[in-house]
């Protein structure tokens, strides 16, 4: 079985669709979608999933269907339950005295890289953020949508790899985004989300793909072929998207901070 993770394109967050540039990309991508084999297509609710994916779907003639929990994840943290997690969110806003809303996995490195529990595949659901968000919940949710379908196309969860019920060398496409993607990486691989959330950047239209590799009779496990793959934006001469991206120096102004 063949995974590929596109994520959306250089993202409108405000209006939640693509910029100028997004849709360029996404132009380019559709250029490569037929040789890409995306067999069975699948996309997020959110607007700029659906904006990639839709050139894409228009030169193949394929449809798409909505899956929910390929939004872009959307687990939240409180900093109001304990304020010492302020240091992972420097930049966290406050309105009436009390803080806003914070994405749960989107912290500092200075933070998360002095707890060892985040780098960790079981310990990290016992951390700080862990306990004062829906960090936890979510993310089950979204694993156990996930080990559904591969349930449904002849892959079942067994401990850390799948018991092969059916063989299958179908491909299937999911049009999402990059918090999703290293969640269903993170489960795939059997490692923190974290480690995948801090230690990647897919840039936007990027497209990761993942095959089964079965050595023994009955037994699957998830191999990356490729990770991020733009080279449908250098051969179109169009430059990377700085989205994924946090600035490279911190004296660079005019890079994302």
């Amino acid at each position: 079985m063949r995974i590929l993770l596109i994520r959306h394109g250089d993202p409108d967050y405000v209006n939640d669709t693509l910029t100028e540039k997004g849709r360029r990309e996404a132009a380019l991508l559709a250029k490569r979608a037929v040789s890409m084999n995306m067999g069975e297509c699948y996309k997020s609710p959110l607007g700029r999933a659906k904006d990639t994916a839709a050139p894409c779907l228009e030169v193949t003639g394929k449809t798409a269907e909505i899956l929910d929990w390929l939004q872009e994840f959307p687990a939240q943290v409180d900093l109001n339950k304990n304020p010492e997690l302020e240091k992972a969110y420097p930049d966290v806003k406050k309105e009436g005295g009390y803080f806003l809303p914070r994405i749960a996995w989107d912290m500092v490195p200075g933070y998360w890289t002095e707890h060892e529990a985040y780098m960790d595949k079981n310990t990290w659901r016992e951390t700080e953020v862990a306990k004062n968000s829906d960090l936890v919940e979510v993310y089950d949710h979204v694993i156990e949508e996930f080990d559904r379908f591969l349930a449904e196309h002849g892959y079942v969860r067994e401990g850390a790899h799948y018991r092969v019920e059916k063989e299958s060398d179908e491909t299937v496409t999911f049009f999402c985004h990059f918090g999703i993607s290293c969640v269903l990486l993170s489960h795939l691989w059997n490692v923190s989300p974290f480690v995948l959330w801090h230690c990647l950047a897919l840039a936007p239209t990027s497209v990761t793909e993942v095959v089964t590799e079965e050595r023994e009779q009955g037994t699957a496990y998830f191999r990356g072929l490729k990770v991020g793959d733009i080279s449908h934006l250098y051969a179109g001469g169009e430059e990377p998207s700085f989205a994924a991206r946090f600035c490279e120096t911190y004296s660079n102004k005019e890079q994302r901070h």
